[in-house]
C-alpha cells in the first residue's frame, strides 16, 4: 500500500472519514429499505388480493432490473460523477420507488414501483461497493465487513419497524410506515452527494479491471464449485428475506406483528456470525468454518420446514442466519487463491452465481409454494446448503488471505444481489 494510496494529508484523511460515514449510511439505507419492502409483502397481498404466484413475478422483476441497475451504475461510475454519483443517483431512485409503492392504488402500479426499486437496488448495491473499496484503499486496512454490518443493522431496523407498526397504521390508501424509507433514503442521498468519496482524491484507481485478457488463466472448474456455495447462500438468503413473513403468516398463522420477526431474527444472527467469522477462520481454517456453518444453516432450515408453530420457525430462521452468514464471504475468500494475480477475474466470474441464487431463492421457492406449500419451497435451500457442507474441504485451509490482508479480490452482494460492476471489483475486503 503506497503512501499516496493511504492518503498522506490531513485533508484526504478528513475526506476519507466523511466518506466512510456516508458509505456506511448508504449500506444501512439499502438494508433498511430492502427489509421494509420485503417484510411488507404479506400486507401487500392482503391489500391487493393477490397470491404467491403474482408476488413471485414481482420478485423476479426486481432481480432482473437489479442486474440492469448494476450495469447503469458501472456506466455512471466511469463518468465524471464517479461511484459517488452512481450511489447518490441510486438512493434517489429508491426514494421514487418507495413513494410509488406506498401510494400504489392498484397491483399494477405496485409492480411498477417494485420495478423501479429493482433498478435502484442494483445502482445502490454497485455504488456502495465501489465507494467502500475506495475508502478502504485510503485507510489501508479492511473495512468492508463493517460496511456490510451496517447493511445488516439497517435491515434489522426495517424488519422490526414493520413488525411494531403492523396493525397500527392504515393499509389504505397509503402504507404510511413506508414513508420512513423515503425519509431515510433522501437523507442518505444528500449525505453521499456531500461527503461521498471523490475519485480525484484517491490517488488513482481503486479497482482493477476483471475484463482483462486472462483467458485460460482462470480455472472454471473451481469457480463452479465455489459457485455452489454462492448459489446456496443466496437461495437461502433470498428465500428468507422474501418468503419468511408470508410463511409465518399464511402457513403458521402468525399475526401481522409477529410475522416480520422471522427475517429480523435471521438478520440479527447473520450479523453476529459475520462479526465472529474472521477470528474463527484464523483459528480453525476456512474449510472447517464453512463445513460447520453449512451444517448449522441446514439445521436451521430444517427447523423452518418442520416447524409446528411460530416459535420453532423463528428459532429456525435465527439458527439459519447464524450458520449461513459467513458462507458467501468465505466463497469469495477462497476464490482469491484460484488464480494468483487474477483474483479480480475469478471474482467477476463467481459473481454470476449471485443472480442465479437470488432468482432461485425468490422465484423457485415461491413457485413451489404456489403449487404446493411454502414448507416444500424451503426444502430447496436445505438441499443446496447440505451440498455445501459436503464440498467444504475444497475451500482450503488457513491462508494469508483468511485475515483479509492478502489483497484477495472480493466482491460484495446485498441482500438483495450485488455484482461485479462491469468487471471492476475490489482488491481487498469481504462480501456481505
Amino acid at each position: 500500500m503506497s503512501t499516496e494510496a493511504r492518503g498522506s494529508s490531513s485533508t484526504v484523511t478528513t475526506a476519507a472519514r466523511r466518506a466512510r460515514v456516508a458509505t456506511s449510511g448508504g449500506f444501512a439505507t439499502q438494508g433498511f429499505v430492502y427489509a421494509l419492502l420485503l417484510t411488507s409483502l404479506e400486507q401487500f397481498k392482503d391489500r391487493y388480493g393477490v397470491d404467491d404466484g403474482q408476488i413471485t413475478l414481482v420478485v423476479l422483476g426486481v432481480c432482473a432490473l437489479a442486474a440492469v441497475g448494476t450495469l447503469v451504475a458501472d456506466r455512471v461510475a466511469r463518468g465524471r460523477a464517479g461511484s459517488r454519483g452512481a450511489l447518490a443517483a441510486g438512493l434517489c431512485v429508491l426514494v421514487a420507488a418507495v413513494a410509488v409503492v406506498s401510494a400504489a392504488p392498484t397491483f399494477a402500479v405496485l409492480a411498477l414501483g417494485f420495478a423501479v426499486y429493482g433498478l435502484g437496488l442494483g445502482l445502490v448495491d454497485a455504488g456502495t461497493n465501489m465507494q467502500a473499496v475506495s475508502v478502504q484503499r485510503v485507510y489501508g486496512r479492511s473495512l468492508l465487513t463493517g460496511f456490510y454490518a451496517a447493511w445488516s443493522v439497517g435491515g434489522i431496523a426495517g424488519a422490526v419497524l414493520v413488525s411494531v407498526t403492523a396493525g397500527r397504521t392504515p393499509v389504505e390508501p397509503v402504507a404510511y410506515v413506508l414513508w420512513s424509507g423515503i425519509l431515510v433514503a433522501s437523507l442518505a442521498a444528500v449525505l453521499v452527494a456531500a461527503a461521498g468519496w471523490r475519485r480525484d482524491l484517491s490517488g488513482g484507481a481503486a479497482t482493477v479491471d476483471a475484463s482483462a485478457d486472462v483467458a485460460g488463466r482462470v480455472p472454471w472448474g473451481p469457480v463452479l464449485l465455489l459457485g455452489l456455495g454462492v448459489v446456496a447462500y443466496y437461495v437461502a438468503d433470498t428465500a428468507v428475506s422474501t418468503w419468511s413473513t408470508i410463511y409465518l403468516g399464511d402457513v403458521l398463522d402468525a399475526t401481522a406483528r409477529i410475522a416480520p420477526l422471522g427475517y429480523a431474527a435471521y438478520l440479527a444472527t447473520t450479523l453476529v456470525s459475520r462479526v465472529a467469522g474472521d477470528p474463527l477462520v484464523r483459528r480453525h481454517g476456512r474449510a472447517a468454518v464453512v463445513r460447520v456453518a453449512a451444517v448449522v444453516g441446514a439445521i436451521g432450515l430444517v427447523l423452518v420446514v418442520v416447524a409446528p408453530g411460530t416459535p420453532v420457525a423463528l428459532l429456525g430462521f435465527a439458527v439459519t442466519g447464524a450458520g449461513l452468514g459467513v458462507i458467501a464471504p468465505l466463497c469469495f475468500s477462497a476464490a482469491g487463491a484460484l488464480a494468483p494475480g487474477h483474483a479480480d477475474a475469478v471474482v467477476a466470474r463467481l459473481n454470476i452465481f449471485n443472480y442465479v441464487g437470488a432468482v432461485l431463492g425468490g422465484v423457485l421457492v415461491g413457485a413451489i409454494g404456489s403449487g404446493s406449500t411454502l414448507r416444500a419451497g424451503f426444502v430447496v435451500p436445505v438441499l443446496l446448503v447440505v451440498a455445501v457442507a459436503v464440498v467444504a474441504p475444497r475451500f482450503g485451509r488457513r491462508s494469508a488471505g483468511d485475515g483479509g490482508d492478502d489483497g484477495t479480490a472480493v466482491a460484495a452482494t446485498s441482500a438483495g444481489p450485488v455484482t461485479a460492476t462491469g468487471g471492476a471489483v475490489p482488491t481487498d475486503g469481504a462480501t456481505r
